[in-house]
């Protein structure tokens, strides 16, 4: 057995080593060939790739599938990559849209409430809310204009939306307001369409009550609520809010002023309304002129009570 091996071995040597060296000659030609510049050799070398390739194209079928499918699945990836960049772009487009809005909002309110500390012939003040001096039994704000800005006790303070609180308390250089929803709050309102004029009181909840209404059965939830210039305390027309009935069957209030974000405050400047102390000059008529009376006419005479005897 082992002698059948090694002759096996003596023969399969020679033919692999002459297999090789064909092979190895076979591609020198080949190579010397394809790189001879002659144009037979071209003209050859065409007509050999015309006769060889086409009878390969079976073979080169797989090869061709299996490339597309990995172009398929690079592409694939690429979509799947792209698909979730524009995703994250979409989310980043929502936030900045979103920044959009409130900057817009934040622009509009700023753009209404810019008369600050200016002339005191205008209507408003301006001021920013710099802290929030509430508590579970007290709803009050600071603002840093005071009594060098011509505030005053008793001014109405907007958030440029709706009615938020009125002044009290100057200080030089700040203002305590309290809010409409604080204990110590009483405000004369007007609701319309009914003309109903009624009380909003604060309870330290977000829905201020109604109070002291006229005819409560004329009252629906949605109706506009807004100040009343009742004793002077608010200039009328300010907006409060609508009406809103609570689950124990109470009207309330739903404010207009955004009482969460509460950064700039207008305050209302109240100016005394004059009162009339007099009725001031009548405008009559002209009055035509009296003709005058001739000489001539001789006015009747009635009889002479002094020549008449007594008794």
């Amino acid at each position: 057995m082992a002698s059948e091996r090694q002759t096996d071995q003596d023969y399969i040597r020679p033919v692999r080593r002459i297999l090789i060296g064909v092979l190895v000659l076979f591609l020198f030609l080949v190579f010397a060939v394809w790189r001879i510049d002659s144009p037979r050799v071209e003209q050859m070398r065409t007509d050999l790739i015309d006769r060889i390739v086409p009878s390969f194209s079976w073979a080169m079928r797989p090869v061709t599938r299996v490339a597309g499918m990995l172009e398929n699945v690079q592409s694939y990836a690429r979509i799947v990559e792209q698909n979730q960049e524009l995703r994250r772009e979409l989310q980043q487009m929502r936030a900045w849209r979103e920044a959009a809005l409130q900057l817009e909002q934040r622009n509009a309110q700023l753009l209404d409430l810019n008369q600050v500390r200016i002339d005191p012939q205008l209507t408003h003040v301006t001021g920013v809310v710099m802290a929030d001096g509430g508590s579970p039994f007290r709803r009050s704000v600071l603002l840093n204009v005071g009594a060098r800005d011509g505030v005053q006790d008793g001014w109405a303070v907007m958030d440029g939306l709706g009615l938020a609180g009125r002044i009290a308390g100057v200080g030089q250089r700040t203002a305590r307001v309290v809010l409409l929803t604080d204990t110590a709050s009483s405000v004369p309102v007007l609701i319309q369409p009914s003309g109903q004029r009624a009380m909003l009181s604060g309870d330290n909840t977000a829905f201020p009550l109604l109070e002291f209404i006229e005819a409560p059965d004329e009252l629906r939830p949605g109706d506009r609520v807004i100040s009343s210039d009742d004793g002077g305390v608010f200039p009328a027309g300010l907006l409060v809010g609508e009406v809103v009935q609570s689950r124990d069957r109470r009207l309330r209030v739903r404010l207009a002023a955004d009482y969460g974000r509460l950064e700039f405050l207008r305050v209302m400047r109240a100016r005394p309304v004059e009162s009339i102390i007099d009725t001031g000059s009548l405008i009559l008529p002209p009055v035509p002129p009296v003709p005058e009376m001739s000489q001539d006419v001789i006015l009747p005479q009635g009889p002479n009570i002094e020549s008449q005897p007594d008794g």
